[in-house]
């Protein structure tokens, strides 16, 4: 029975990381897919808003409680800056580039974190590893904006544009999840999670409204493909894969975990290569591996940081136990 439960368990783990690797990987085709007939902020906005009641739904049906009001708003402030900034801006920016490239490009978001968490910027910037670690992945970048096999990126005025729109989001999903981080909010992740799904979807409308989406657009024209990614979106991508994300923390290491930074883009090149006829040179694929030995670098020293401080922790524990030992047997 012990032995059947053991299987059973590992299986649901490799489940799990195949959910992260492989579909958050995907989602950039998806979305891709998805935008061919409906608006990027509408279709952005539709997917946060039905994944956040779901989940606010699921949430009151298992008894959990709102928030007060003052951790709401911050808890939507972070769903804005994360997921109107980020996704949101991803999917516009996929009308310009390919889903593989901006996948690529996203994948520096654990560098930026680097950057801009200025709390962590003592060791961050007095440890030569992670400074190394962050010159490659950068470097990573400059090489796919550097000679003749970037043409294709900086070729028209809006991929340009889209280009630093897409910095702007990875930049905003930074900010956002360090102000979730920092922050005391009071909530369940599950709560918490709708909340931010709810608001962003709200900003997402109102952008989609200011740039003027509406105009031109009747739901009847709606194809079923995008219907189809839409669903997948909202299920696989805001239900699924992010509930095995948040399993898989709770019984794995973060920086195992975290390894799907590592694979997404790898899988959305191959799934825009495979199924959008993307087009991937040897300079995107090199400046992938490179971006990704970056992060390795990062990840390895902040992991070798988190083993030494849990060791300096124990051999504290293990003095204060031998002191107070030490002091029983002199007060006896």
């Amino acid at each position: 029975m012990v032995k059947s439960l053991a299987k059973h368990s590992k299986a649901l783990v490799l489940a799990a990381f195949a959910a992260v690797y492989l579909i958050w990987g995907s989602t950039y085709l998806a979305i891709l897919l998805a935008i061919k007939s409906i608006p990027p902020f509408f279709m952005a906005g539709t997917r946060f808003f039905i994944a956040g009641l779901l989940l606010l739904v699921w949430g009151l049906i298992k008894g959990e409680q709102i928030p007060d009001k003052k951790s709401v708003l911050k808890i939507s402030l972070a769903g804005i800056l994360m997921l109107a900034l980020g996704n949101a801006l991803l999917a516009w920016v996929e009308q310009y580039i390919a889903s593989g490239v901006a996948a690529i490009l996203v994948a520096t978001v654990p560098l930026w974190f680097v950057v801009l968490d200025k709390k962590q910027w003592k060791y961050h910037f007095s440890n030569k590893q992670i400074v190394i670690g962050l010159l490659v992945g950068f470097a990573g970048v400059i090489l796919l904006f550097a000679g003749k096999g970037s043409a294709d990126l900086v070729n028209s005025k809006m991929k340009i544009i889209s280009l630093f729109v897409l910095f702007a989001g990875t930049i905003g999903w930074t900010i956002g999840s360090l102000y979730s981080k920092y922050q005391k909010i009071q909530g369940s992740t599950l709560m918490k999670v709708a909340i931010q799904m709810l608001a962003a979807s709200i900003v997402i409308f109102i952008g989609g409204f200011c740039l003027n989406e509406q105009k031109g657009f009747v739901i009847s024209n709606i194809s079923w493909e995008s219907i189809g990614a839409v669903a997948y979106l909202v299920i696989m991508g805001s239900l699924v894969a992010y509930m095995a994300y948040i399993w898989l923390l709770s019984i794995r290491p973060a920086s195992l975990v975290g390894t799907y930074a590592y694979v997404n883009p790898v899988v959305a090149v191959f799934l825009g290569w495979l199924f959008a006829n993307e087009h991937i040179n040897l300079q995107k694929l090199i400046g992938l591996l490179i971006i990704i030995a970056g992060l390795v670098i990062v990840n390895v020293s902040k992991e070798k940081k988190v083993v030494d401080i849990a060791s300096t922790n124990k051999l504290s524990r293990v003095q204060d136990e031998q002191d107070s030992a030490v002091s029983g047997r002199e007060a006896s």
